[in-house]
């Protein structure tokens, strides 16, 4: 059967939009709940290949997507290169100190429970669903490592490559270096599609955009598609805001993730002529619900929808998303 997305992502216009939602497999679930609960740990979540590949799977069971993103997290990386991680109860991510040395000797180890549950998952899934692999890209990765954890400003990441810029390319070149190992393992897994998430782009000077965000994300890209030419990718650089049109000239992604705050008629006029466009409704309009939300759907399909689009959100599903709305707006999908 056709897999709508991936015909969006290689450029081909679609009267009904394929469609996925960032998050779709979490916490606003019951079934997800209760694995969590039984798993223990989010990190023994994500490592389970068995529980791992059934969270991924619920919101397909249940809404019946156009995608399926795998089940896992973006500080993989870290862990694969020898910082520690735990996720602390109400706190999320808790890293160890920045290591001296990158240890790259173990990453295939480490990546071994997370390319089984791509296998797992590519198995279980109906054939009109595309599988979307994923990665954090180097510069959100690298605030994690740096940071300790999340941050509001950046101010010791942003010390460390002002004071420090050659052994600050030197992390930011490390964790490109496993990311495109990393994504490329999934792609022979099973993948159809990967995305690079760069959480924390807007947080950026443009200077410091160009070195830390747009050519990091390049050479992911261009590594990729030597090594995999059929296997698109998505690239979603939160925040970017006008850069965005300068990210998809260079990085030239295949798909282009766009945030809340991006017009649809601007990204319809200056990024769709350069890729398959990607978004952008507000998760909290998805908490809503009702009229307000079919509404403001519609108004992103009816400005996107004649070119090569996705319809996803310009973030992730929060948790007090109620699951019946997600149902809601798959079905004003799937009538458009």
């Amino acid at each position: 059967m056709t897999k709508h997305l991936l015909d969006a992502l290689r450029g081909h216009p679609s009267a009904r939009p394929p469609f996925w939602f960032m998050r779709q497999a979490g916490r606003y679930l019951p079934e997800y709940r209760a694995l969590r609960q039984e798993a223990g740990g989010f990190l023994d979540l994500c490592f389970n290949p068995d529980r791992a590949a059934k969270v991924t799977l619920q919101p397909i069971r249940r809404f019946g997507m156009s995608g399926a993103i795998l089940f896992s997290d973006i500080l993989i990386i870290p862990m694969a290169l020898g910082q520690s991680l735990r996720f602390a109860e109400g706190e999320g991510p808790v890293l160890g100190d920045l290591p001296e040395t990158l240890d790259f000797a173990g990453a295939a180890t480490l990546y071994a429970p997370v390319i089984e549950t791509v296998r797992k998952v590519k198995a279980g899934l109906p054939d009109e669903t595309t599988l979307l692999g994923f990665a954090g890209s180097p510069w959100t990765v690298a605030t994690y490592m740096v940071e300790g954890g999340s941050s509001r400003d950046f101010a010791r990441t942003k010390a460390f490559f002002y004071r420090d810029p050659d052994r600050f390319r030197w992390l930011i070149e490390g964790i490109t270096t496993a990311t495109i190992e990393y994504l490329s393992a999934q792609i022979e897994a099973g993948a159809d599609a990967v995305q690079l998430f760069d959480s924390w782009a807007g947080a950026l000077a443009p200077l410091d955009y160009e070195r830390w965000v747009i050519e990091p994300n390049r050479q992911i890209v261009a590594a990729l598609r030597a090594r995999h030419p059929a296997t698109p990718i998505i690239a979603f650089p939160k925040g970017s805001g006008i850069l965005y049109k300068r990210f998809t000239e260079i990085v030239r992604p295949d798909g282009i993730g766009i945030d809340t705050q991006v017009p649809p008629h601007w990204a319809a006029e200056v990024l769709q002529p350069l890729a398959c466009v990607q978004g952008n409704l507000d998760p909290l309009t998805l908490v809503a619900g009702g009229q307000a939300m079919l509404e403001a759907a519609e108004q992103i399909c009816g400005h996107l929808g004649q070119g090569p689009f996705i319809f996803n959100l310009g973030h992730g599903i929060v948790p007090q998303t109620p699951p019946e709305h997600v149902a809601a707006l798959c079905d004003f999908l799937r009538k458009l």
